[in-house]
């Protein structure tokens, strides 16, 4: 009996193993699932390391969505600081890692003159809800030659610093090639240490390991350079990957990359490239030493599509590592402002692969993700939505690895199933697992409780209350006692 629920235990984990192989390859579809509509055009999402989410306004407002609607009191208002709009406005929005402990936060807009503002603000003293607008202070302002291509996004990486990314100036095909140029910080991904100078201009450092930071040569903020417009980019949560997405001219849209610890100081290519094509500007405008087309040096893009479907400006997203939808772990989400359409890429064997989902947010802007690594998106026209699985798989119970185990506990187990969520609890009979360590929507880790003798049901019970059990599942076995040594007979000799 115990060899063939052995054997079947073995063939369902297998089975489980290959669909997740083939669900790394092929993400399921997605379901938009509205939060929020007729919202000012919002351009970024963001968190602040708790259970709100925070929307930036294109015209200069930052609003709070909590408790399932958004706050009729904004937590920051700065339009009469800002520019909009077009490409101009209020981009970007980045909440100190510390944020609960500093109440530190920052913004990137264009100010009255159209040049690009990095500010730093601070919480309001006693209110959480609102921003101190007096605490505001700059870090960086960068002239703007035309009124498009400013970039916007802010993001902190995995080491601490903030990732400014910032557009090459704008007008068509990069005439000043900025984005090539040392002596410019258009065109470029910047790296700031904002922990530096907290309290005295210009309020951030250099990370001493910036390409550039020796003094006397190029930019020292300069991290990553050969950029048209990187709109939107993000760090992968679990693996610290930074993936750019890079808005084409007229020929082809990008995803940009760079492996968690890579050092600085490469080159995505542009305007001598538009993502693996021979950019149409050339080189006109540039310095002598800049790289021609298909130059070794130059960082080709993971992921690029055309404009030839109607598709015109990528949006850059994240990759999901929630736990709502298991099914969707490790894709890669970005989208395109013009058709709409949300693409999904999953990584294997080297190889990138993607995909063109049913659902479309049309005039997409921007992707978001919370504190639980939940993915949002947001329009133009006001949509705020959360993506999900659009058919996610039901809870059940396939198997439980190993199904034997002392009557003392202390056994690590795994679980075998479908449809496990992060904080999924466990119980053994009547009685609750020792320790539970969700590893994916399919496999729970186990540490067995203490138990009487017996084979008992296992019930697992996903946060909100759903539950599925698994009949007969596990048996405790009595610990074998160990039987005291005999007595031994001591003769004490007599002298």
């Amino acid at each position: 009996m115990h060899r063939n629920r052995r054997l079947a235990a073995l063939l369902a984990v297998a089975s489980l193993a290959t669909a997740a192989r083939a669900r790394a390859q092929a993400p399921p579809e997605i379901a938009l699932e509205t939060l929020a509509t007729g919202l000012a055009q919002p351009t970024a999402i963001a968190h602040a390391g708790d259970a709100r989410l925070f929307l930036t306004l294109q015209q200069g407002e930052i609003v709070v969505f909590e408790s399932n609607r958004v706050l009729s009191t904004p937590f920051l208002d700065i339009r009469s600081l800002v520019s909009c709009c077009g490409e101009r406005g209020l981009l970007g929005l980045a909440f100190h890692p510390h944020y609960s402990e500093n109440g530190f936060f920052f913004v990137d807009y264009t100010n009255g003159a159209g040049d690009t503002v990095i500010a730093r603000y601070h919480v309001s003293a006693g209110d959480p809800e609102t921003a101190d607008k007096a605490s505001g202070v700059t870090l960086l302002t960068i002239p703007q030659p035309f009124a498009n291509h400013n970039g916007g996004e802010l993001a902190f990486g995995p080491d601490g610093d903030l990732y400014v990314g910032m557009g090459d100036g704008g007008s068509a095909n990069d005439p000043m090639c900025n984005g090539q140029r040392d002596d410019t910080l258009l065109g470029k991904i910047l790296r700031l240490d904002v922990d530096a100078n907290p309290s005295s201009p210009p309020f951030y450092g250099i990370p001493p390991d910036n390409p550039f930071a020796a003094p006397g040569g190029p930019r020292a903020e300069i991290w990553a350079k050969g950029l048209r417009n990187p709109w939107r980019f993000s760090f992968d949560r679990s693996t610290g990957d930074l993936f750019i997405g890079d808005v084409g001219q007229d020929s082809r849209e990008e995803i940009d990359f760079q492996p968690a610890g890579a050092a600085g100081g490469r080159n995505y290519g542009w305007k001598v490239m538009e993502g693996t094509a021979c950019g149409a500007g050339g080189t006109s405008g540039c310095p002598s030493g800049v790289p021609p087309c298909n130059a070794a040096g130059l960082t080709p893009p993971i992921l690029e599509y055309t404009h030839s479907a109607g598709d015109c400006s990528v949006t850059g997203g994240f990759m999901y590592r929630g736990t709502r939808s298991p099914r969707l772990i490790g894709t890669y989400f970005y989208g395109d402002y013009c058709t709409g359409r949300i693409r999904g890429a999953t990584h294997s064997s080297g190889t990138w692969t993607a995909r063109v989902f049913s659902a479309r947010a049309s005039g997409l802007t921007t992707f978001g993700e919370d504190a639980s690594g939940e993915m949002y998106l947001a329009t133009e026209s006001g949509l705020f939505a959360r993506i999900a699985d659009a058919s996610p798989s039901p809870l059940s119970l396939v198997a439980v690895t190993p199904f034997a185990g002392s009557a003392r506990g202390g056994t690590t187990i795994r679980i075998a199933g479908s449809g496990f969520l992060l904080d999924a609890s466990v119980a053994f009979g009547e009685a609750s697992a020792a320790a539970v360590t969700f590893v994916d929507g399919a496999t729970l880790e186990v540490v067995t409780p203490p138990h009487a003798a017996g084979t008992v049901n296992v019930v697992v019970t996903n946060p909100g209350g759903e539950s599925a059990t698994l009949a007969g599942a596990y048996s405790f076995e009595p610990f074998a006692r160990v039987p005291l040594p005999p007595r031994a007979t001591r003769t004490i000799g007599r002298p």
